[in-house]
């Protein structure tokens, strides 16, 4: 059967890339809205861990709306989760068994309720898989430094290929750098760099 992962680069998706290729044939898909070429930070991980990997366009218009949701809010739950949401429609109409992402038992933002897993798997005839959804961030922590090779630091410093990066970008654009500052709050992210002993 196969398996479409929305995919960054990070922990999260790694982990769940390794929990699930015993199962499935996995093809890790990283969206982008094509603002930024940070998808190939992705491709890249993909291609040292054994992975297929393909990209995932977006609608650029639902940056616009996840941006201009940003903004208003002041903070960018909201935004984000949209765009989560179109990435998982994205990836379901591509045609998979079935299709998954990185989201985790105590993530607040992006998250998927049953009912739209619910309605993912009925409207697209396929399965949706949340491999992590009963781990929490300690357990996959622990999971992460027995088995995978990690860069962690600042939101803004680390490369990695998410939705944030590119939203960041355009309200950079559209706003300033200072911006950002103000409505992004200040968290780790992590870009996984290899295996180990894999």
């Amino acid at each position: 059967m196969t398996l479409g992962l929305l995919y960054s680069g990070g922990k999260d998706s790694t982990l769940a890339a390794m929990l699930l290729e015993d199962f499935y044939d996995v093809t890790l898909m990283t969206a982008t809205f094509g603002i930024t070429d940070d998808w190939t930070y992705a491709r890249d991980t993909a291609e040292s861990l054994g992975f297929e990997f393909e990209r995932l366009d977006l609608d650029p218009d639902v940056a616009t709306e996840a941006v201009e949701t940003i903004r208003a809010d002041g903070f960018p739950r909201n935004g984000i989760q949209l765009v989560h949401q179109h990435s998982l429609e994205q990836l379901a109409a591509v045609g998979f068994d079935a299709i998954a992402d990185g989201t985790r038992r105590d993530d607040r933002v992006p998250t998927v309720s049953r009912a739209q897993a619910q309605s993912l798997e009925d409207r697209h005839d396929l399965d949706y898989i949340a491999p992590l959804s009963g781990f929490g961030r300690q357990a996959v922590d622990r999971l992460v430094e027995s088995t995978l090779d990690v860069t962690v630091g600042p939101s803004e410093e680390i490369t990695r290929a998410d939705y944030e990066a590119e939203l960041r970008a355009l309200i950079a654009e559209r706003d300033g750098e200072d911006a950002i500052g103000s409505i992004f709050p200040a968290h780790e992210q992590t870009h996984v760099t290899g295996a180990q002993d894999r």
